[in-house]
């Protein structure tokens, strides 16, 4: 009959740890499955298989040495009871850790496969909350080769990490582990309750697509009830306010590049909250019969709108370089080949944003006296406001193209606010 056993390798790491493993033995041959994880000799115990207190993370590592143990007797009973032929190399193939069952493979994969499909916009965030999550478990090391390369110190000091190892088990990822996750963003990282969010559903999605796919199972799922539960909170979109818009409309500026990223948010807010990579990408050929047809890259909806009058004293000032009809009207992509791929193009598209956005930030903002922030997606918050009680909600829901109306009605939080404010002043005023 097979055996397992938990064992400290003698193999001496660079750090003074070893490493641990769990040994099958079978007709008195053994195997080794190495399982990511090390300890100083001191800290362990061979006779009950088990980490010492002394261990920084004893409570945790012992429970999955455990687990490892249970697995793996399971496995060998199974083929007992079977009756199959089995080997010490048998079982271990049978019992050894794949990387589909390991969380940051798995996460490598999920990302590989979203950039495969030129979704630039989802993998760019996700890639950045994967390698957070992936310092804060396994330290700084880890991430060292993933971090960009930019110049300047780190804003943050480097972390141990709570568990050893290069990866670590789905299973090893629990509530408890979560939970001092989302206090590490909070209290260290002074990270917002709606981006914590964020990162937990980005961990969800990676456990949802592990299990559909068979290599987890449900009981594994940290999340849901009387377990890690994810509530979005109310997020606040604040607009620019009617004399905002004028100064900006007013303001007269000097570089040219300067006016580009203005016209850019004006044309922007004058076709109701155009998505910024929707306006950059917009080009001559979309303008037909004084309407303005295209396709939201978002979502894939098609749209038409009418050109506002304003909307055509900005195109007509862009008239002059247009050389031909799939010519792009606005000048921060006419370097981009159209022939790129999808992801590189996004890639582009939003390090074109981010460009105007601190242009409207540092130079245009200051120039029209805004105080207010000031971005190419604040145009769609500014629109929603702005448009109070003189557009229907649905309507609105229909110009923003929202699936859900509870989208459109955050957007018009500021007028709800503006409107409970008035009740309350006509009341308190004795106005009643």
């Amino acid at each position: 009959m097979a055996t397992a056993k938990i064992v400290l390798r003698k193999k001496k790491n660079t750090d003074g740890t070893f490493p641990l493993a769990l040994r099958i033995t079978k007709d008195r041959k053994s195997s080794y499955v190495y399982l990511g994880y090390r300890c100083q000799e001191k800290d362990w115990d061979a006779t009950a298989q088990r980490v010492r207190k002394s261990h920084p993370n004893a409570q945790r590592l012992n429970t999955f040495l455990m687990q490892t143990l249970a697995d793996a007797g399971n496995v060998m009973l199974d083929f007992d009871m079977q009756r199959k032929q089995s080997s010490a190399k048998t079982l271990k193939k049978k019992i050894k850790p794949t990387g589909e069952s390991m969380f940051f493979a798995r996460a490598a994969l999920y990302l590989d496969r979203m950039k495969e499909a030129g979704n630039y916009n989802c993998w760019s965030p996700e890639t950045s909350r994967v390698r957070l999550f992936k310092e804060f478990v396994l330290g700084t090391e880890a991430i060292e080769d993933e971090l960009p390369k930019r110049k300047g110190l780190r804003k943050h000091p480097p972390c141990t990490g709570v568990l050893p190892g290069t990866d670590v088990p789905f299973q090893h990822i629990d509530v408890a582990l979560l939970t001092q996750f989302k206090i590490y963003l909070k209290a260290q990282r002074k990270i917002s309750d709606r981006t914590i969010a964020n990162y937990l559903i980005t961990i969800q999605t990676i456990f949802s697509h592990a299990i559909k796919e068979g290599v987890l199972d449900e009981k594994c799922f940290p999340f849901g009830k009387d377990k890690i539960r994810i509530k979005l909170p109310k997020s606040q979109k604040v607009g620019l306010t009617k004399d905002d818009v004028e100064r900006l409309e007013a303001v007269e500026l000097t570089d040219p590049l300067h006016t580009a990223a203005r016209d850019l948010w004006l044309t922007s807010f004058y076709f109701a909250g155009m998505r910024a990579g929707d306006v950059l990408q917009m080009k001559w050929s979309d303008i037909r019969e004084g309407r303005l047809y295209y396709t939201m890259g978002k979502n894939n909806k098609p749209v038409s709108l009418k050109v506002p009058d304003k909307a055509k004293e900005i195109l007509e000032r862009y008239k002059a370089d247009q050389t031909g009809a799939e010519d792009d009207v606005f000048p921060f992509l006419k370097d981009v080949p159209d022939t790129l791929d999808t992801f590189s193009r996004k890639q582009k598209i939003s390090a074109t944003i981010k460009k105007c956005d601190r242009l409207l930030r540092e130079h245009i903002a200051p120039a029209a006296h805004i105080t207010g922030k000031l971005s190419l997606h604040i145009a769609r918050h500014t629109f929603a406001t702005l448009a109070g009680d003189k557009i229907p909600i649905q309507m609105l829901q229909k110009l923003y193209r929202h699936s859900d109306i509870k989208t459109t009605l955050g957007y018009q939080a500021n007028f709800i606010n503006q409107a409970a404010d008035e009740a309350l002043d006509r009341v308190v005023g004795g106005d009643f």
